[in-house]
C-alpha cells in the first residue's frame, strides 16, 4: 500500500496572516480563521490563538475584544 506523500507548506502560518491582515485590514478572528483554514486545513483553534498570542508578544499585531467571544486582529506594522 503507497503511503501518501506530504508536502511542506512554501509558506508558514504567521506569514499568511500577516499577508491577509496587510490586503484586508483589520479582521475579526473568525474571519481570519477562516481564511487561514482553507489554506491550512489542519490548523487548529488552539494553534491558532497561539499563533496570534506570538505575534501580538513580537509587537506584529494588536488583538482586542469586541464583544463576548469575538476578537478584532490589526497589524501593527
Amino acid at each position: 500500500m503507497p503511503m501518501p506523500t506530504k508536502t511542506w507548506k512554501t509558506l508558514p502560518a504567521y506569514f499568511t496572516l500577516m499577508e491577509l491582515l496587510k490586503k484586508k485590514g483589520a479582521l475579526a478572528d473568525a474571519e481570519l480563521y477562516d481564511a487561514l483554514t482553507d489554506k491550512f486545513e489542519d490548523l487548529g483553534y488552539k494553534d491558532f490563538s497561539n499563533l496570534l498570542m506570538r505575534l501580538e508578544i513580537g509587537g506584529k499585531i494588536r488583538v482586542t475584544s469586541m464583544s463576548r467571544g469575538k476578537r478584532r486582529v490589526e497589524l501593527l506594522t
